[in-house]
């Protein structure tokens, strides 16, 4: 570089120094031509500041890459549930009956039955359809009525769903799969007047400290997902009662 500007004619220099990285560089200081100084260390510094953005760029970019990698699943399903909410907790809580069916099925004391499919796609379609967007909109309010998260707020939390949610998503439940089995409406009662009681004791006894922890200590966005969790046993033995024969109703 130097002797291309000997070469040019530009006789009149001296020599200066620059420190850059703690490394002595010798650069032409023209005496006549003092803005090719300025130019020179316009150069240095922009030359500097590009390597402090690259370095940044893709300091920033491993930290992401190596983040993305560790969250994997976890952060692909926190997406889904931000982009697509109701349909995310509803396949979710599809794939949780359809699970929560089967292992109903291999435990059953009754293991001379073949395996029932129709019951366990029955099943699927209640969690996807039903039980899943039910989910979503009750946690969303009751978070919107009682936004506290203190002792307090959380049993009143905790008895809003025994005495309200808990008996209405049974309720229904033994209905819409009563009548996807082509029970009647006479019929329908009768299972739930034989049902439902002994199945609200049972929960009474499960759910309320499935509540408190899902109330007290979970955001709500991702309570459907951990009361859906804690239903894969409730559902295994809800699966069992909604198989029971019908009543007779004569």
């Amino acid at each position: 570089m130097f002797a291309g500007i000997v070469k040019n004619g530009l006789k009149k220099y001296t020599s200066g120094v620059y420190i850059y990285n703690n490394q002595s560089i010798k650069a032409p200081i023209f005496k006549n031509e003092l803005y090719r100084i300025n130019e020179s260390r316009a150069f240095v510094t922009r030359s500097k500041n590009k390597l402090g953005f690259s370095n940044l760029i893709n300091s920033r970019y491993c930290s992401t890459t190596s983040s993305s990698s560790k969250n994997g699943f976890v952060g692909w399903y926190l997406g889904l549930i931000k982009s697509r909410p109701i349909l995310t907790k509803a396949v979710t809580s599809g794939i949780i009956y359809t699970a929560a069916d089967f292992s109903s099925q291999m435990i059953s004391p009754q293991t001379t039955k073949p395996y029932d499919l129709v019951r366990t796609l029955r099943m699927a379609s209640i969690g996807l359809i039903f039980v899943g967007p039910s989910m979503h909109f009750w946690f969303n309010t009751v978070s919107k009525v009682l936004p506290k998260r203190d002792i307090a707020t959380t049993l009143i939390k905790i008895v809003m769903g025994q005495t309200i949610f808990g008996p209405a998503m049974t309720s229904g439940f033994f209905s819409v799969n009563a009548g996807l089995q082509g029970e009647s409406g006479p019929e329908i009662i009768a299972r739930l007047k034989r049902d439902l009681v002994p199945t609200m004791i049972s929960g009474v006894m499960y759910w309320p400290f499935c509540d408190f922890v899902t109330f007290k200590f979970i955001p709500v966005h991702l309570q459907p997902l951990v009361s859906n969790s804690f239903a894969y046993l409730w559902t295994v033995y809800l699966t069992y009662m909604a198989s029971l024969e019908k009543p007779d109703v004569t």
